[in-house]
């Protein structure tokens, strides 16, 4: 799994750079620097368009350049998604005497199938129930799947939905995986990542959510 990183500044819209905070955030220092930023711990112009720039392509409002809590913990999650790097399971908080299963760590917001001890797929970012409509931690297993899956519920459209605890499932969407605050209880998926799952879980495999998701 890639996570970028740093963040190319482009060309901001006149009407973002006007908007740009230019108050020095209580997280400006771990922001200036997940960003590539020089590390100063005061608000710049520069570091605002940045700031800015990474909370638009991540939908997290107010998109106004400033280091908050919730930019830091959504560049904090990527952070920790990056370390895992390919060996997720190395706590061994997920299963390995079941087989095939599929984990879901609320906490880093990751995902991978492994079977028995041994990595499968993943790990992947995943962006799980917010503040409300958490998705459920415990033993689960995959009962359902609608390849083409239509939510009555919430009138969207869930591709390569895979139904592990009553409505809630792995599926696609094209949000992305650290849009704040998060789904209503479903294991959002990369469309790439979605389709991988659905090929290699089936009906009655384990799946084994953990953890405490950020901000919940």
């Amino acid at each position: 799994m890639v996570v970028p990183l740093t963040v190319a500044l482009g060309a901001a819209p006149a009407q973002a750079a006007s908007s740009c905070n230019v108050t020095t955030g209580p997280y400006q220092k771990q922001v200036e620097k997940f960003l590539g930023r020089p590390v100063d711990g005061r608000q710049s112009r520069a570091d605002c368009l940045a700031i800015q720039t990474f909370q638009r392509k991540h939908g997290i409002t107010p998109t106004q350049g400033y280091a908050g809590p919730l930019t830091w913990r959504t560049m904090n999650t990527m952070l920790a998604q990056k370390a895992a790097g390919t060996n997720p399971n190395k706590a061994g908080a997920c299963p390995t005497n079941r087989g095939r299963i599929a984990c879901v760590d609320l906490t880093r917001q990751l995902s991978w199938i492994q079977d028995g001890a041994r990595l499968k797929y993943g790990p992947v970012p995943v962006r799980t129930g917010k503040n409300g409509t958490e998705t459920r931690t415990g033993s689960k297993k995959i009962y359902w799947r609608n390849i083409n899956h239509w939510s009555t519920l919430y009138h969207v459209s869930m591709p390569y939905a895979q139904f592990f605890d009553g409505g809630q499932a792995f599926h696609s969407t094209t949000k992305s995986m650290w849009n704040p605050p998060g789904s209503g209880g479903c294991v959002n998926m990369r469309p790439a990542d979605a389709k991988a799952y659905w090929n290699l879980l089936r009906n009655g495999d384990d799946v084994y959510v953990y953890g405490r998701k950020p901000g919940t």
